[in-house]
């Protein structure tokens, strides 16, 4: 069985299986007979949610819609074989995001200039395009109902341009899928959760990035839901270390800015600096080579992303 969480109000969080274990949370919103399923992780995922689906005594043809927060590969890689399984569903994507569900080219070229063409074969597998008539574009403040639950979508640029969240309005949770940071549950101490933000490439925006984390806070969630990994509380207080640390990464990229070659390292040694000064001050008892290993993948992509923000100045 995957490691499924559950939580109040028919939410769960599905171990997407993506890495290494709880490092990619797929979230599953049940109402009554009905299902929407929250990201998708990679093609590997599906049998995955389709054990925690037979957990809870739902069928596939009983998911009404696939909830994309945005398009990257680890939250969407999986979209189109997950359409294929849940022939009832209705894919739902940022504006910007629906062309690159329908024609998925641009996106895997994306990712292969990322990590390498044998290594997004190895992650991913083929990427299936989604029929245009299956997918619903999800604009600021448009909403879908499962089964009469409103599920209301704000627009949270910052991250990715293409990103949206999602506030549950009978629970007030919000699934933010990256915009809300990183927050593994190996760095849980004493009940309390660590989190950083996520500066992933290619579109990492600082002022942006802000305001959406502004808006999440506006809707004062007692929790919220993100892919790395789920459940978040003491919200507000997250959201204070957020701005403080989309800053930082911010000052460390504009000081580096005309480093010349040395940039790309220089990048990657400041936001481990960042991340390691941010575990000493929460109070982590990890040794600083433990917190590096946990955070490995997530320095070398913040790095990376303050690298092409920095080329879009």
């Amino acid at each position: 069985m995957p490691q499924l969480i559950d939580y109040a109000h028919g939410i769960s969080a599905i171990d997407s299986g993506y890495y290494r274990p709880m490092l990619d949370a797929i979230h599953l919103v049940v109402e009554g007979e009905r299902a929407a399923i929250v990201d998708t992780g990679t093609n590997n995922s599906v049998p995955l949610v389709l054990d925690a689906l037979r957990e809870k005594g739902l069928r596939p043809e009983q998911v009404d819609y696939v909830i994309l927060t945005h398009i990257h590969l680890d939250h969407a890689g999986g979209a189109g074989l997950f359409m294929r399984e849940f022939s009832n569903a209705t894919l739902t994507v940022h504006p910007r995001g629906a062309r690159h569900m329908a024609d998925p080219a641009r996106l895997i070229a994306g990712t292969v200039a990322v990590y390498g063409e044998a290594p997004t074969r190895q992650m991913y597998g083929d990427i299936l395009p989604i029929p245009v008539e299956r997918i619903l574009e999800t604009p600021h403040a448009s909403a879908i109902r499962l089964a009469g639950r409103e599920l209301q979508f704000l627009d949270t640029p910052g991250h990715a341009r293409h990103h949206v969240a999602i506030r549950d309005t009978r629970s007030g949770h919000i699934f933010a899928g990256d915009v809300f940071g990183l927050s593994y549950r190996e760095m849980d101490q004493d009940g309390r959760q660590f989190i950083v933000p996520t500066s992933s490439p290619a579109q990492f925006d600082p002022a942006p990035y802000h305001r959406s984390i502004d808006l999440i806070l506006e809707a004062n969630p007692e929790a919220v839901y993100i892919t790395h990994y789920s459940q978040i509380r003491d919200v507000q207080a997250k959201g204070a270390v957020l701005h403080r640390l989309v800053d930082a990464h911010a000052e460390l990229g504009l000081r580096e800015k005309d480093a010349g070659a040395a940039r790309p390292e220089r990048l990657r040694e400041g936001v481990k600096r960042i991340f390691l000064e941010e575990a000493r001050r929460w109070g982590s008892r990890l040794p600083d080579a433990r917190v590096l290993d946990i955070y490995s993948n997530d320095v070398e992509l913040n790095a990376l992303g303050l690298g092409f923000w920095l080329d879009s100045l």
